[in-house]
């Protein structure tokens, strides 16, 4: 099943994205609530590199932490420009951030008080393919994708780090035995990307699997050659 968002316009909400290798996520979530943030989640995954030299040396993967964040959309620059800076995600493979547009919110401790809304750009640049597999299929896809242009990929675990055993991504139920492969692409690549993971995992299949693409509104860290 493949479904699209498009760019809403006026957003209120944003959900933030980081991705940064493994141990940074507590300092992430303590920098974002100096602008504002009141809490995210942190997921544990692994970043793929494109790299001929580290692939036959064995460390073509890197353990990542993905932390999510939701907020109100007046605080998307504060926290790309706190984190970007703090984190020196200016320089390649130092960590990436996304923020995404949200149309609602149904949390029972978040605060549903009137903030400023934003508009969306009717053609953002990049955008974010979320795909949900069985577990062990993650490289399949990531794979498929790097046919199709993809730079690299962030192989996100079913469950996050938190105590919770059942786990809920966009609304979605992931059992423990799924994996979230997150593809941040230029806007352009984005069909081709998912035309090659849909033909050659099978996703399109009964059973194979969830594919569906969101606009990213705002992004940091994603120079020239950066790997995720």
């Amino acid at each position: 099943m493949l479904i699209k968002k498009e760019g809403m316009n006026p957003v209120e909400d944003i959900v933030t994205f980081v991705v940064v290798n493994t141990g940074k996520g507590t300092d992430v979530l303590q920098e974002a609530k100096k602008v504002g943030v009141t809490g995210g989640t942190i997921f544990l995954g692994k970043g793929t590199v494109r790299n001929r030299i580290l692939e036959l040396l064995g460390f073509d993967e890197v353990k990542k932490e993905i932390i999510i964040m939701l907020s109100g959309a007046g605080l998307e620059d504060k926290i790309h420009a706190s984190l970007a800076e703090k984190f020196q995600m200016n320089k390649p493979n130092y960590g990436i951030m996304f923020s995404l547009p949200v149309k609602k919110v149904i949390v029972g401790n978040y605060d549903p008080s009137p903030r400023p809304r934003m508009g969306v750009k009717a053609k953002m640049e990049y955008e974010v393919i979320f795909t949900i597999i069985d577990r062990g299929m993650a490289d399949e896809v990531v794979d498929a994708a790097k046919d199709a242009g993809a730079p690299g990929a962030t192989i996100i675990n079913a469950r996050g780090s938190g105590a919770h055993e059942d786990s809920k991504f966009f609304g979605i139920h992931i059992e423990p035995e799924k994996e979230i492969v997150m593809l941040v692409v230029k806007r352009e690549s984005t069909a081709a990307i998912v035309e090659s993971v849909k033909n050659k995992v099978g996703i399109d299949k009964p059973g194979g699997g969830i594919i569906f693409v969101l606009a990213v509104s705002k992004t940091s860290g994603l120079s020239k050659g950066a790997t995720f």
